[in-house]
């Protein structure tokens, strides 16, 4: 019904050529006598043609979107003024969708579109228009722009982009809260019709929540909505388009609300019905450390469900604490001071457990109380000292087994064990101290030194006898205390110096004395000259009242010639109970000074030495001159080593088998050390030659039994002489050389020994002959004659 109506309003406004405006682009009702005369009849029509200009006339066209039939829908007519029947025109369309979207009929003007067209895809096109002559296709007018609006129908149904949706509010909220809003959107025209007027509804979430119909507001819509019985919904959400009515398009979308968590819930123990909790703790728990814990539980979720756990009665003395562990929310039993079961075996705690309330002050808590038992296990103790640490004091040199002091422990236990002490003997290594078992006496082991140690740490333990109890500790402090035992002694090994132009009474040296004892009323030390230095010509001293004393000399005649160093005894007595002393001695030298008393030299050499030069000057000299020559005698023994040749050469004495390293060699012209006429002409010498300079040995000569080659030499034998000659020359120098022969030799008797020349002969061989030839050539005959058998075979 909708769709025939659209386009019985397009056929209306489309077709009457009377309600058509000019193609001026401006509405026939802007002209004087504009619409009005069209409408008034023929009279009226008559009077507009008599106008000059005339122009296209056509109303505003529509098309219906998703319109689809047999045959193009007609959007609407063109129609110019020109056209009267009489001429010979043709309408053109141009633009937007021309010829493949709409198509015009050139005769009529008549324009239709030629697809489905979609509003949400393109909402208006725009096109122009003119009028040509059919002949000759020249315009007989301009062109001019119209719009084609493509009319919407509600074919797109609502749509939440944005779903699905999380929202949450809190437990407990008042009916109407707001929880969220969601929103939906439709692709039809909002302007046209109601295709998008779009009303909300709820499909699932009732009765817990409503939604506005028309804001899409999600609201709270039931009181009191608990977490702690449900924590989430799901609510689904319906938008409706043509303002929800019957035939409209929808669409849906889910939206899930958590409640938040307030604190609504107070905390309450778990345990038995009378909220009561029992624990054992042995007595000897370590403090700190945990003897019980209790819980209490509570509905609410995450801030909201953390208590605090506090004692409220039975501990007065603070024996105990409680603390909250984080993680669990347990109250957690700690020990703030040691049991003790032979004093109290058992206590009555009452614990309270408790949060705040939310929207109040930090007075105002939820709360909750429990009964806290705990009896006190019996443990086997470790003795108990009756001090943590002892301070013992004891003379120095105090005799051995002396009874330094006692150390004291009881069991704390009801059995009253009897107590045994011991030394750790790791904190006395070198096992200085003894203490009795029994009765903790310690005694004095080795003699003790105050100047080597004032202070002795050692560990007494104590177990009980008969009993694997734990062990205790004590800490015992030694103090040595001290006597006089050390004499007092100068505080450095002083050596004065005295001018021979110094004046009588003149301060040679100040002397003060160390002493390693400490007495309580400090030091003071006596000094004096020995009996027999009493009536010393030479020097005094004198005491300046602050333990030290100064050394005077009596006259101003020394003189190093006489005498160079003195020797002064002074005895040094200490005020200790008894008084201790002993003698030192301090050496003078005599030296002499400037006129300013300064010292130069205190040597007797330095006296005789001329003038301006000193010992040292000499000996720096003496020194430089035993550098000079020692340089010398090494640049001396250099060079005499840099002009030895490497290699003793003696002319007259030469040797056939040396060649110099700095001779790279010279073929066969290096071999002059040997008779080369010998080995190139063997014919011309009979026998062995002998060399000319020295008789080789009778044990070389040619072996009996052994023939010479056909020439009369043998070259092997030659050879072996002259190499074991060249090995046993003491004269030779120890390195190898090369050595070249410029005789190959003239033949064989037993010819060629080729393969070659084997195969192509056909004479038997008889190879006996080589084991004639030496050692060297043995093996060669055995070869041959095993391979002359196997061919007879």
């Amino acid at each position: 019904m909708d769709l025939w109506m659209s386009l019985l309003l397009v056929w209306i406004t489309c077709v009457p050529s009377v309600s058509m405006t000019p193609i001026t682009g401006q509405s026939r009702s802007t002209q004087t006598g504009g619409s009005a005369a069209m409408a008034s009849g023929l009279g009226e029509g008559q009077r507009l043609l008599s106008r000059t200009k005339r122009g296209w006339v056509w109303n505003q066209m529509f098309v219906l979107e998703e319109f689809s039939g047999p045959d193009p829908i007609l959007v609407g007519r063109l129609h110019t003024d020109l056209d009267v029947g009489n001429k010979n025109i043709k309408y053109v369309l141009a633009g937007e969708g021309a010829g493949t979207i709409f198509a015009i009929n050139e005769l009529t003007g008549d324009i239709h579109a030629m697809k489905r067209l979609d509003r949400e895809e393109k909402a208006e096109y725009t096109l122009t228009a003119q009028v040509i002559n059919a002949d000759t296709d020249e315009p007989l007018e301009p062109p001019s722009e119209f719009i084609i609006k493509v009319q919407d129908i509600n074919d797109n149904p609502p749509q939440f982009l944005q779903g699905p949706y999380r929202a949450s509010v809190a437990e407990m909220s008042a009916v109407g809260t707001s929880v969220t809003t969601v929103t939906a959107t439709d692709a039809d025209d909002p302007v046209y019709g109601n295709s998008a007027k779009l009303v909300y509804s709820i499909l699932q979430g009732q009765p817990y929540f409503s939604v506005d119909p028309n804001s899409a507001t999600i609201k709270v819509a039931l009181n009191d909505m608990d977490r702690e019985m449900r924590d989430e919904y799901l609510v689904v959400i319906q938008a409706k388009d043509m303002g929800g009515h019957m035939g409209g398009l929808s669409g849906t979308t889910s939206l899930t609300v958590t409640l938040i968590d307030i604190n609504d819930n107070p905390p309450k123990f778990v345990c038995s019905s009378v909220d009561l909790y029992e624990f054992v703790i042995p007595e000897d728990l370590p403090l700190g450390k945990m003897g019980g814990k209790v819980k209490a539980n509570d509905r609410d979720y995450g801030d909201n469900a953390k208590s605090t756990y506090s004692i409220i009665e039975g501990d007065d003395q603070g024996v105990f604490e409680i603390v909250t562990d984080t993680q669990t929310q347990e109250g957690i039993l700690k020990l703030k001071k040691p049991l003790d079961y032979e004093t109290k075996k058992a206590y009555t705690l009452k614990v309270e457990a408790t949060n705040i309330l939310p929207g109040h002050s930090s007075t105002a808590h939820f709360k909750d109380t429990a009964t806290v038992k705990i009896a006190v296990d019996d443990s086997d103790e470790p003795p108990v000292f009756s001090k943590s640490m002892y301070l013992l004091d004891v003379n120095e040199n105090a005799p051995i087994n002396t009874v330094i002091g006692t150390v004291n422990a009881r069991d704390p236990d009801s059995s009253k064990n009897t107590v045994r002490y011991f030394i750790d003997r790791h904190t006395d290594l070198e096992r200085q101290f003894n203490i009795n078992v029994d009765d903790g006496k310690i005694t004095l082991a080795k003699p003790l030194d105050r100047e080597t140690d004032m202070w002795h740490n050692i560990t007494v333990t104590a177990t009980e006898v008969g009993n694997h109890s734990p062990i205790s500790r004590a800490i015992v402090a030694i103090r040595v205390m001290d006597i006089n035992d050390n004499a007092p002694e100068f505080a450095t090994e002083y050596e004065a110096f005295l001018c021979e132009n110094g004046k009588p009474g003149q301060v040679i040296q100040t002397i003060s004395a160390v002493d390693k004892d400490d007495p309580v009323q400090g030091h003071y030390f006596n000094y004096r000259l020995v009996p027999e230095m009493l009536n010393n010509p030479n020097f005094t001293i004198k005491n300046n009242q602050d333990n030290s004393i100064s050394v005077l000399a009596k006259h101003d005649t020394f003189r190093r010639q006489k005498q160079e160093m003195y020797f002064l005894p002074i005895i040094v007595t200490d005020n200790g109970h008894p008084p201790m002393s002993s003698t030192n001695t301090l050496t003078i030298r005599v030296c002499g000074c400037s006129k300013d008393g300064i010292v130069q030299s205190c040597n007797v050499e330095a006296y005789v030495l001329p003038i301006g030069l000193s010992m040292g000057a000499l000996i720096a000299i003496l020194a430089c001159i035993i550098l000079l020559l020692v340089i010398v005698v090494l640049f001396v023994t250099l060079r005499r080593h840099k002009n030895e040749p490497l290699i003793i050469k003696d002319d007259e004495d030469v040797r056939e088998n040396i060649i110099r390293y700095d001779d790279e060699g010279g073929g066969e012209e290096d071999t002059e050390a040997f008779d080369i006429a010998t080995l190139q002409n063997p014919d011309g010498i009979n026998g062995y030659l002998p060399r000319k300079d020295i008789k080789p040995d009778l044990q070389f000569m040619p072996r009996a039994g052994q023939h010479s080659g056909p020439n009369g030499v043998d070259v092997d034998e030659f050879i072996n002489v002259r190499l074991h000659e060249a090995d046993n020359d003491p004269t030779a120098p120890p390195y190898d050389s090369i050595q070249i022969y410029g005789y190959e030799g003239r033949g064989s008797v037993a010819g060629s020994l080729s393969s070659l020349e084997t195969v192509s002969s056909d004479s038997d061989q008889n190879f006996d002959y080589l084991r004639e030839w030496g050692p060297r050539f043995r093996r060669l005959g055995e070869l041959y004659s095993v391979g002359e058998s196997d061919r007879e075979t």
